[in-house]
């Protein structure tokens, strides 16, 4: 182990050398970003340059040049080749249309996210317009550019307004939403630009790779996604996997006597708790009291595995997941509350049975866990678009991950006008209550002035903990948290005006501008006061960001306490045996750079955990991704096959000679081949009683055995196509395929995610988790790949071709990022009489093909 740990710091050193060394290059040869940025501004000076020419065009003109572009775009010119001219349009129009123009700096941060890049614009810099001007060029090639959201109310309202834009250059806009039928989301997709959240997305394409027939899907292949406040969706959502579910049964009744259980439990003597690795696990006091209590002889026995795991689930549930910070509970049911934005996530879930336990522990209604039907990461979805772009005030900090992972450099774009803001020192209090009292005091004497102030938390909790304060104070004041984002838009909006004392956790109201109101430049602009610091950089930076836009005044100051967590973990003894020595005060702060630096330090190693935790996070995922990608290639050739038949004669041959290898290995001789089991295998699963016997194989090499075989199981195929109609068997193969491949990856999905969960513990065995992790999944996978074989030609020569074919769901799923309410399956009629084929022509009499019309 203790091997082990000197690696571990020596690579630290090595890449804090190589950071170094990065630095010194930049400073050498400059830094790429900025030369890129230079090249740019040449380009910005041409388009500026054709500003005359496009205004003298009538609308009917600037509308026609998006018919030429397109045009020019079909016989060969590049995006590259039109930008100019594209810019000068879209410039024009805006002008037209929205009464803005782009500045210089929105065009260079336009020419950014054409580049397949990250565009860092402070915030009021107009960061939805710049995004208009590079998407309105990438939909000329007319393959469907998504600009993806934060959350369906922002999607909205930019569909809403600059869709106008759009409409009047003559492209189509369409937005995605949640309540939409499949009909609706096709054409939202179909359309030239279409509005959507990052969730909808996700699901939409996990969903397309569920669907029984192909005109069933929603998406063109993925093109072109722009991506605002890149930094949440990629960087601080990245672990969070969608999950399509279907419910497993299983007793809800164990969660209860695990939680009854846990409840009489004593930290340090019954449990520990790690507060930095947020580990917490029983003591041997505690297993004997669990043994004691559930009447068994050990805990760790095998049959007690669920048990075991329940107890765990409860426990963590107990210590580490707290109500109004972890979660909320709302209506009955728990409701997530994410860590990085404060909003409530509804519908989501925790996995694994923690849900359950945390149900058990609020004493509210447990309900069923589930079973992962198909799954996929935000990395590894926006990954498979051919071009990825995005915005947002920061980014600089995770320029590393964004480079990467997604191969996108971060352009730092100069904002319109000098930035005015005061961002003064942290000041740091021994204590919490201490720090609180400050921040109480601090907001009064503003509101007193009249000055807006806009309180940033990170947790619910620290939210309603100061809008106590003020409200005892008699301190007017909104509070923007997870449990009340309904009104977020309104409230941001005001936050700006005079006497205004606006409450938020972390990022609430992201995506929506703080405007000053009259006569609040006077008093100092908005004073943005955080309570404590963030573990990311990039989110304080982005509450900083909130004040001072547009190059009006504003000012910034967080408050610490030696009892803030991040204070906690990263070892302020130090620090407070020094205000002990300088006989401080409880309420007496110290202002110190030296402080603040030391805090920035504390938040770069976080950061660099949680980014080689999301490294660590997509190497596991990646094992999955190249699995998924084959299975849904593979389903999207069954849906779109018109004959399947090659395929499975495939399988067959497949599951043949398998058969045949297993039983007639060449380090035996002929006389010791169990030709027996051949035969037996054979008749239950893919010939009829008499069609083979022992006989016919002996004195054959294997070569002439798998011929023979294959001769008649292929005879027996011709055999049964004979007694149905061509459209009817080929049917019949697709509904086979269909139903094993999803069964069957279903399965390999919750087998692969067991595998995970554990495969930690090989650490102990001096054995490379991940490795033995992309091993044994390789493994599991080229086995459900025999099994699928072996099923779809068992079912195909063996099972009744029926009358009426319908494709069916292997299980019903649902979404766990959102609250879609699973829909209840419709009783299909039972058909009775001839049967109609996928191409006939369709019964009710439309002259369309059956598969066109009725059968979609």
């Amino acid at each position: 182990m203790k091997k082990r740990h000197a690696r571990d710091g020596m690579g630290r050193a090595e890449k804090e050398r190589a950071n170094l060394m990065l630095g010194l290059l930049k400073k050498v040869i400059g830094d790429p970003s900025q030369r890129q940025l230079k090249k740019n501004e040449k380009l910005v000076d041409q388009i500026e340059a054709l500003a005359s020419d496009m205004s003298k065009l009538s609308d009917d003109g600037l509308r026609q040049k998006t018919t030429e572009f397109k045009e020019r775009y079909q016989k060969g010119e590049t995006l590259e080749d039109l930008l100019v001219e594209a810019f000068a349009v879209v410039r024009e129009a805006s002008t037209r249309v929205l009464h803005m123009t782009p500045y210089p700096v929105q065009l260079l941060g336009a020419i950014a996210l054409h580049q397949g890049n990250i565009a860092e614009m402070k915030t009021g810099e107009g960061k939805t317009l710049v995004g208009t001007i590079a998407v309105y060029l990438n939909a000329l090639t007319e393959k469907g550019v998504h600009i993806v959201t934060v959350n369906e109310y922002l999607a909205r309202r930019d569909c809403e307004i600059m869709g106008e834009l759009f409409q009047f250059l003559g492209l189509t806009v369409g937005l995605n939403a949640n309540e939409l039928s499949k009909e609706e989301k096709r054409e939202a997709y179909l359309a030239d630009v279409t509005y959507s959240t990052n969730n909808e997305l996700g699901f939409d394409y996990l969903r397309d790779n569920m669907v029984l027939y192909k005109e069933q899907m929603v998406q063109r292949p993925l093109h072109f996604a722009l991506v605002d406040e890149v930094d949440s969706i990629l960087v601080d959502e990245a672990r969070t996997p969608l999950i399509i579910s279907g419910s497993v049964e299983r007793s809800t009744q164990l969660y209860q006597q695990a939680n009854s259980f846990i409840r009489i439990l004593k930290n340090e003597e019954d449990y520990t708790f790690d507060e930095k690795t947020k580990n917490v696990q029983l003591t041997e006091d505690g297993v004997n009291k669990a043994e004691r209590a559930f009447g068994i002889d050990n805990l760790y026995d095998s049959k007690h595995v669920q048990l075991n795991h329940h107890l765990n689930q409860s426990l963590k549930a107990h210590v580490v997941m707290h109500r109004d910070s972890d979660y909320v509970v709302e209506d009955g049911e728990v409701v997530i509350v994410d860590q990085f934005t404060g909003r409530l996530m509804k519908g989501r879930r925790y996995s694994d049975g923690l849900h359950q336990a945390i149900e058990a522990k609020e004493g509210l209604f447990i309900q069923k866990e589930s079973m992962t039907l198909a799954s996929i990461t935000f990395q590894n979805y926006f990954r498979k678009y051919q071009k990825l772009a995005g915005m947002t005030g920061t980014a600089k900090t995770e320029e590393e991950e964004f480079r990467n992972i997604y191969g996108m450099d971060v352009m730092v774009i100069p904002t319109n006008k000098p930035i005015a803001r005061d961002d003064k020192a942290d000041l740091i209090f021994k204590t919490m209550e201490a720090k609180f009292k400050a921040v109480v005091n601090e907001i009064e004497e503003l509101y007193k002035k009249e000055q807006p102030v806009l309180v940033g938390t990170v947790s619910v909790e620290t939210s309603e903990l100061v809008s106590k304060m003020l409200t005892k104070r008699k301190v007017p004041h909104h509070v923007l948290n997870a449990k009340n984002h309904e009104k977020e838009a309104e409230i941001i909006e005001h936050a700006g005006h005079k006497g205004a004392v606006t409450i938020a956790t972390n990022m609430a109201g992201r995506g929506t501008d703080i405007k000053l109101g009259p006569g609040v430049l006077d008093l100092g602009g908005l004073h943005v006061l955080g309570t404590e610091r963030h573990e990311s950089r990039r989110i304080d930076n982005q509450l900083r960001g909130r004040s001072g836009r547009q190059g009006d005044p504003g000012s910034t100051q967080f408050y610490l306490s030696m009892e803030d967590e991040l204070m906690r973990r990263f070892g302020s003894d130090n620090m407070r045996n020094m205000m002990e020595r300088l006989g401080m005060e409880e309420d007496q702060p110290i202002e110190s750079k030296l402080v603040s630096r030391a805090v920035e330090t504390a938040q770069k190693r976080v950061e660099g955990n949680n980014f080689d935790a999301r490294k660590q996070i997509l190497q596991y995922d990646d094992v999955m991704r190249e699995q998924r990608e084959i299975i849904y290639k593979q389903r999207m050739e069954v849906l779109e096959s018109e004959n399947l038949r090659e395929i499975v004669e495939k399988m067959i041959k497949s599951v043949i000679e398998r058969t045949v290898q297993l039983h007639t290995p060449e380090s035996e001789v002929p006389e010791d081949w169990d030709l027996a089991a051949i035969v037996n295998y054979l008749k239950a699963n893919l010939l009829n009683e008499d069609d083979l016997t022992e006989k016919e194989l002996k004195g054959k090499e294997p070569e002439e055995m798998i011929e023979l075989i294959v001769e008649k199981v292929i005879a027996n195929y011709n055999e049964k196509e004979e007694q149905f109609t061509p459209d009817h068997m080929r049917e019949f193969e697709k509904v086979i395929m269909l139903r094993t491949v999803d069964r069957k990856w279903m399965n390999h999905i919750d087998q692969m995610d067991q595998l995970r969960q554990g495969i930690h513990l090989r650490a102990y065995g001096q054995n490379d988790p991940l490795r033995e992790y992309r091993f044994e999944g390789f493994e599991m996978f080229e086995a459900m790949v025999d099994s699928i074989e072996e099923e779809v030609a068992m079912y195909i020569m063996k099972a009744q071709v029926q009358q009426n074919l319908q494709r069916q769901e292997v299980a019903q799923g649902k979404a766990m990022q959102q609250s879609d309410k699973a829909e209840p399956k419709k009783k299909t009629p039972v058909r009775k009489g001839v049967t109609v084929g996928r191409n006939d022509p369709c019964t009710c009499g439309s002259g369309k093909k059956y598969k066109a019309c009725c059968g979609q």
